[in-house]
């Protein structure tokens, strides 16, 4: 066996072959895509002819991907878990002749909004995510953390709203934040507006938000914007001209930085992506013989994995995993 980091997860299974996962040229003899993420998603021109993905993530990759010629596969030594990081995101259980193989994609054990947490199950080997794989990284409880946004919310109903998160991912989770707050009127950006369609089309979720085509929010709006949109100047513009509170929404928020960065006037630690204790947890839920990490804190997640016992190691691009010797 052997797991490798090259363009994408490539794992290869006794019985089953060459698995890819999240590559953006997918040439494996089985290719799958854990979630419709840019940095997850093949290239339009390098589309798979078959890809074996949840049906809410091909129609969201069709949205991103309109060039895209592709066709929904499935396997049956290769098995799609739910994983909680985005509409139609699935972690991957391989299962070869002797050994079994989870890769976590991006993932979040948390219930939250319309979505589902990760619920892990046991494998041989884990790939692992470690987005936020330090200590630093601990995030409020849910339900507290969703309880003081919509507080927010209420509480500056005088003003119009602007807020600031991935298109896909919490820009629909600050969508039904919203609903549940007193603001009366809800408007998106086009990009977002494409994206919650095809997430009603699978889902048994609604957002009520309208498409705006010129922008001037009236006190009591709320606007979602995707995340790299808060520097732009028709932002600095409508904070102004509108007296527009700006607040943002991420992991990152954990560090004051964050704010400050992103020129916010308020941030909220709003993820999409399990915290340190959640990944420890999901490796312990697992009890793999062989863990690799992989994303952000990939060394650091590895060598606290390690110190607990676990046979564990950050997986680098082109790197040689144990398992080829």
């Amino acid at each position: 066996m052997s797991v490798t980091l090259r363009d994408g997860v490539r794992i290869e299974a006794e019985g089953v072959g060459t698995v890819v996962a999240d590559a953006a040229a997918p040439d494996g003899d089985v290719n799958v895509t854990t979630h419709a993420h840019g940095d997850h998603l093949f290239d339009a021109d390098a589309a798979p002819e078959r890809v074996v993905c949840s049906a809410t993530t091909a129609e969201l990759a069709r949205v991103r991907r309109p060039e895209a010629a592709f066709s929904v596969a499935d396997h049956p030594r290769v098995k799609l878990l739910n994983a909680g990081h985005v509409a139609g995101s699935r972690a991957v259980r391989v299962e070869g002749d002797e050994r079994t193989y989870l890769y976590t994609g991006d993932c979040s054990p948390r219930d939250r909004c319309y979505l589902d947490g990760l619920d892990p199950v046991p494998a041989d080997v884990l790939v692992i995510e470690a987005t936020y794989g330090t200590p630093a990284y601990v995030f409020p409880e849910q339900d507290e953390l969703e309880r003081r946004i919509v507080e927010w919310l209420n509480d500056t109903l005088d003003r119009p709203v602007l807020l600031f998160g991935y298109a896909l991912g919490r820009a629909q989770k600050l969508q039904r934040l919203v609903a549940r707050s007193d603001r009366p009127r809800l408007f998106v950006s086009e990009a977002i507006a494409d994206l919650n369609a095809a997430i009603e089309t699978r889902l048994d979720v609604g957002f009520d938000a309208t498409e705006y085509d010129s922008l001037a929010p009236e006190p009591g709006d709320a606007v979602v914007l995707p995340m790299g949109s808060a520097r732009l100047d028709f932002v600095d513009r409508l904070a102004e001209e509108r007296d527009a509170v700006t607040a943002g929404f991420s992991g990152w928020a954990v560090e004051d930085s964050f704010r400050y960065r992103g020129g916010y006037d308020e941030a909220f630690v709003l993820s999409d992506h399990a915290d340190f204790e959640e990944l420890r947890a999901v490796v312990d839920a697992v009890d793999p013989d062989q863990v690799y990490t992989q994303h952000g804190f990939a060394d650091e997640f590895a060598r606290e994995l390690t110190g607990q016992g676990y046979d564990a190691q950050a997986l680098k691009e082109d790197q040689t995993s144990l398992g080829q010797f």
